[in-house]
């Protein structure tokens, strides 16, 4: 059975900065950005910029268990988060998805949105030239499967398995090239060795 992602989750824009976010020596905040995320679900908490935001205004948090949407650039795609280390806020570009139905776990609403049927619906509801962008409606209105929560884990640790995997294969790849490298290195400078002219 197919639901709209609204039934699932409240989707939330991000903080309203003006312009770019600014940076605030001793701000009460930091702001999660587009850089910030990685398609592979990884945040780069350290690069998050300091700020400030209005305490005294109603201020949306980033909280454990949120889900957030890269909503702007060539790749529109979701990261669940685990754990919120700092004081957090979303920036303009980036929609907060906070779950409130217990059918649905986090991970899974985050990896089957960036799965290959819900990025094609993304792509065909796409705005924009340039800079593609997915309106708050668009998200909202997105079809998903709810499997039971027993099926939702075992996709998760399916997919948490096949992302090391990876991790594994690119290292070994990485490892491979650097020993042809300096194989290339070696047999270079034994060339030059025996093509200096002798005196």
């Amino acid at each position: 059975m197919k639901q709209a992602l609204l039934t699932l989750a409240d989707v939330q824009a991000g903080h309203p900065f003006r312009g770019s976010v600014p940076f605030v020596k001793d701000g009460n905040a930091f702001a999660l950005q587009m850089r910030d995320l990685s398609p592979n679900g990884d945040i780069a908490w350290d690069g998050l910029i300091r700020t400030e935001v209005d305490a005294n205004k109603p201020v949306q948090w980033l909280r454990p268990g949120d889900v957030v949407f890269v909503a702007r650039g060539s790749r529109n795609y979701a990261v669940s988060v685990r754990d919120v280390p700092k004081p957090t806020v979303c920036s303009p570009h980036v929609f907060l998805l906070r779950i409130k139905s217990p059918t649905v776990l986090p991970a899974f609403l985050a990896w089957q949105i960036n799965r290959a049927p819900a990025q094609r619906y993304l792509a065909s509801n796409a705005e924009g030239s340039d800079q593609l962008s997915i309106r708050r409606p668009v998200l909202e209105a997105m079809p998903l499967a709810v499997p039971p929560l027993a099926e939702q884990q075992l996709i998760v640790a399916l997919a948490d398995a096949a992302a090391h995997e990876e991790q594994q294969y690119q290292a070994l790849i990485r490892n491979r090239q650097q020993q042809l490298d300096a194989l290339a290195h070696a047999l270079l400078s034994s060339s030059e060795s025996l093509s200096e002219p002798t005196p």
